[in-house]
């Protein structure tokens, strides 16, 4: 299974209830406020600051590598009556009618591309949907390896009277490759009935020399800021004296 499709199946249903970190609207809203519309939100998902943002006017737009997850997000839109588009789209194959004075992650979704080569396919992408001189935020994150005790140990939540669960199985922590490849369980429903699905979580992280290297050869400039000792945030410009090619 390719990375950008874990989002499928069972496993955003059972990780919305499951899910332990939820980020705020209030950075994404100032940073937006700053750095001008229109706005992107890359990963949008179905829940989060993109959804905050469309239903406050603001001129943003959402994309997600997930069908299941952009369906879900479009059906709670149109409940809401909200025309804001989202578009189902990798990031590493953007390719938006329209360039932007903002794009942003909420949160480090740029860590769930494997490897470097997408990296700087996804950094291209973004250089080229920026407007000139327009701005992106991308949050990274170097994860530690997880802790043994939290292998085996069952996660449950109630989905209106089904049950979801989650489970760490293995993990590999592969510096060499700046890799962290967990294998998790979902499951949703009890005994027979349940549906079992096992997804391989691969989070991959950047040298800050690194991370500065593909930036620049993708036409932006960078800025890090430590956020404490495992989460930089990126501050991503476009150069105006560049002419950014699609990747």
């Amino acid at each position: 299974m390719h990375p950008a499709e874990f989002y499928t199946g069972i496993v955003p249903e059972v990780y919305a209830v499951l899910r332990g970190t939820h980020f705020g609207t209030d950075r994404y809203r100032a940073f937006i406020e700053y750095e001008g519309s229109p706005a992107l939100e890359l990963g949008c998902g179905d829940d989060g600051p993109f959804f905050d943002l469309a239903s406050e006017g603001f001129d943003v737009e959402g994309v997600d590598s997930s069908a299941d997850m952009v369906r879900k997000g479009r059906q709670r839109l149109e409940s809401q009556g909200i025309a804001t588009p989202i578009h189902q789209q990798r990031m590493e194959d953007l390719n938006l009618d329209r360039q932007f004075a903002s794009i942003y992650l909420a949160g480090p979704t740029f860590n769930l591309l494997a490897d470097d080569a997408t990296a700087l396919r996804a950094l291209q992408a973004i250089a080229h949907h920026l407007l000139p001189g327009g701005t992106a935020l991308v949050p990274l994150w170097t994860p530690p390896p997880t802790s043994p005790e939290q292998y085996g140990l069952l996660l449950t939540a109630d989905m209106g009277g089904v049950a979801a669960r989650y489970v760490v199985e293995s993990e590999k922590y592969d510096l060499v490759n700046r890799t962290r490849t967990t294998t998790v369980r979902y499951e949703l429903g009890s005994g027979v009935d349940a549906i079992v699905e096992h997804r391989d979580w691969i989070i991959h992280w950047y040298e800050h020399d690194r991370f500065r290297q593909m930036a620049t050869d993708a036409g932006l400039s960078v800025s890090l800021t430590a956020i404490d000792s495992e989460q930089v945030e990126a501050t991503l410009k476009r150069r105006t004296d560049e002419i950014v090619s699609r990747p």
